[in-house]
């Protein structure tokens, strides 16, 4: 970084407030974005779809827990897999801090995922998360909201992820979902976002996209993102 451009204070303060003009801008532009995505049209649930949860099984309607919004990660954990999405793990260690205060806004929150709760279960316990996770494990849950893909729809390219890209390989990917529930009891999917949108969960980003070297990537993305219990081992 020692060769930045150096300027005197009323240089920086000129630069400044130039940016701050774009940010102001694109603030605004972000506001109707987001109040254009409330106004999506809502698609009734119609199946009944059943988890496995810690006290037992529940049903998508259980998971709002006498809320009107339940926000769902689609956390990659496949059955039979050994292995832990580091960033569906680094989006996991922002959400217990946040939603101590979004769940007083009225949206709950879950975490899903196919593998079965036996697994799930381990997870959480040595990575130290609080909030709800239930097993979608024989459900066409993920399948449903496409971030899910079975082997022959791989081979014949109808795996299709984020609204349109061909999956090649992985037959399980990562995705924030939206649901509302109204007075009677019926629940509708509202809003689904995957791939870079999950970057709105990623709160450490926005504090590096602040600094010089933004978010220090060194040849890929997210390239030192770990598991937080094995960040010392580096």
């Amino acid at each position: 970084m020692t060769d930045h451009k150096i300027a005197t204070r009323e240089e920086w303060l000129a630069a400044r407030k130039k940016l701050l003009a774009k940010e102001r801008a694109m603030t605004h532009e972000l506001d109707a974005l987001r109040a254009e995505r409330r106004q999506l049209p809502w698609v009734r649930v119609e199946k009944s779809y059943m988890f496995d949860g810690p006290q037992g099984k529940c049903t998508l309607g259980d998971l709002f827990r006498g809320r009107s919004q339940l926000a769902v990660y689609h956390f990659m954990l496949a059955p039979g897999s050994d292995h832990i999405c580091g960033g569906c793990s680094f989006i996991a260690d922002h959400i217990d801090a946040a939603r101590q205060h979004f769940e007083h806004a009225d949206l709950a929150f879950a975490a899903i995922s196919r593998a079965p709760l036996e697994r799930i279960e381990q997870v959480r316990r040595r990575l130290g998360w609080s909030f709800p996770w239930v097993s979608s494990h024989g459900t066409d849950f993920n399948y449903d909201y496409g971030v899910s893909f079975k082997k022959e729809d791989i081979a014949a390219g109808r795996a299709l992820y984020n609204y349109g890209t061909p999956i090649k390989n992985s037959e399980d990917m990562h995705g924030t979902s939206i649901f509302a529930k109204d007075e009677s009891g019926d629940v509708f999917h509202t809003y689904s976002t995957y791939h870079r949108g999950d970057e709105l969960l990623m709160g450490a980003f926005n504090w590096l996209d602040l600094a010089p070297k933004g978010r220090n990537e060194a040849g890929r993305t997210m390239s030192w993102v770990k598991l937080h219990d094995t960040y010392a081992e580096a």
